[in-house]
């Protein structure tokens, strides 16, 4: 197992098939692959990924580390936000490797162009672009305006 290098926060997704992860979250997000460890069977136990300078583990579960996988199709605590350069472009792409589209793109109030996703191992993803940076007056009264049209 490589080493992964110092960042404050490191990411750990449990998962039920970590060469079928680690080989979406390369296709789909083009994250680089660092490592994995298979057992002498060829079943990968865990790996290591980075999209960015944001490093991820990848592991199956454990009932001795309290870790389980997510439901495919339920319901996830946590969302990661990625930024790229063209959402339509990266949710298309990600949606055609197994991804299950949740919000199609479209421009938020807030500034940001945002799509959102759920990949094959249950855990959801937002995928944005900053078009506008807003003041938080800004931010408020668009808040305000949105909020009298629905």
């Amino acid at each position: 197992m490589a080493h992964l290098p110092n960042s404050p926060i490191v990411l750990s997704l449990t998962v039920n098939d970590v060469a079928a992860a680690l080989d979406f979250y390369v296709k789909a997000f083009g994250a680089k692959e660092t490592s994995r460890m298979p057992l002498p069977d060829g079943t990968v136990v865990q790996g290591d990924f980075q999209i960015g300078t944001s490093m991820f583990y990848v592991s199956l579960g454990s009932e001795d580390w309290k870790a389980a996988s997510l439901p495919a199709d339920g319901l996830s605590s946590c969302l990661f936000i990625v930024e790229v350069e063209d959402p339509q472009e990266s949710f298309d792409l990600a949606v055609s490797e197994g991804a299950t589209a949740i919000e199609e793109p479209k421009d938020q109030f807030w500034g940001m162009r945002t799509a959102i996703l759920a990949d094959p191992f249950g855990y959801r993803w937002n995928l944005r672009k900053i078009l506008e940076v807003l003041t938080p007056e800004q931010m408020m009264e668009r808040a305000q305006e949105a909020m009298k049209e629905s």
